[in-house]
């Protein structure tokens, strides 16, 4: 409880005693007494707001600051710095070369259709070199093909679709469409803008090579005769 002090002055019951340090506290019967006070202590905290308010009015530039330099920063860095594999991730094209086990293996019994839309089938034809020409027409190589093949041995050209190429003036070239896709199914893999796929096969309807890019006439000619022995 309070202690009175030496003129008899006291807090009031049931109040905690002031600090000491606080000294000798005199409260005025007139509120009004106090107004130079109250005075001085508004105009402190409206001070102390002022720097506040600085204080804020200064970071919020510099926040924008930093953000800004480290973006600027963390985009340098995407685009100088080494990445593993850097160049390499587009997508690989199609491997050129046809599964090992497609050699040796035998021609489906495939029924084909040409340019009158009627059957044909395939392995009527052998022993034949057939050419897919869904990926390219090509008949410079389709009329290399043709002068190469001796005789027996026919020479194919195979359309995607309903709608048979036109032969190149080459003599023993027949012209046929799959419309089904049975062929290119066979061989495995997808047609390839500008490039001729072909599939040499001998009279028992055996593959006995698969010329996944055919390219000039030298690379296959020993193949190519050997389907009319």
């Amino acid at each position: 409880m309070g202690k009175p002090d030496a003129e008899g002055h006291g807090p009031p019951d049931g109040l905690p005693d002031l600090p000491p340090e606080w000294g000798r506290v005199v409260v005025p019967d007139d509120a009004s007494a106090l107004a130079s006070e109250a005075a001085q202590v508004r105009r402190e905290l409206r001070r102390a707001a002022g720097r506040h308010t600085g204080h804020h009015a200064l970071t919020l530039p510099l926040l924008v600051l930093l953000v800004a330099l480290l973006t600027t920063l963390a985009g340098l860095l995407a685009v100088t710095w080494p990445r593993a594999g850097r160049g390499t991730d587009r997508p690989s094209p199609a491997p050129a070369t046809p599964p090992a086990a497609l050699t040796g293996r035998a021609l489906p019994a495939l029924d084909l259709v040409d340019a009158s839309q009627a059957p044909v089938p395939l392995r009527g034809l052998l022993p034949a070199m057939i050419i897919l020409v869904d990926g390219c027409p090509c008949p410079e190589r389709v009329v290399e093909a043709a002068a190469a093949a001796p005789s027996g041995v026919a020479v194919i050209t195979v359309a995607g679709g309903r709608t048979v190429e036109t032969p190149p003036p080459a003599n023993g070239v027949r012209a046929l469409a799959d419309p089904a896709g049975g062929l290119r199914a066979f061989v495995g893999q997808p047609a390839r803008p500008g490039t001729l796929t072909a599939l040499l096969v001998d009279r028992a309807g055996v593959v006995t090579r698969v010329l996944p890019d055919l390219g000039p006439v030298e690379a296959y000619r020993q193949d190519l005769t050997a389907l009319a022995a």
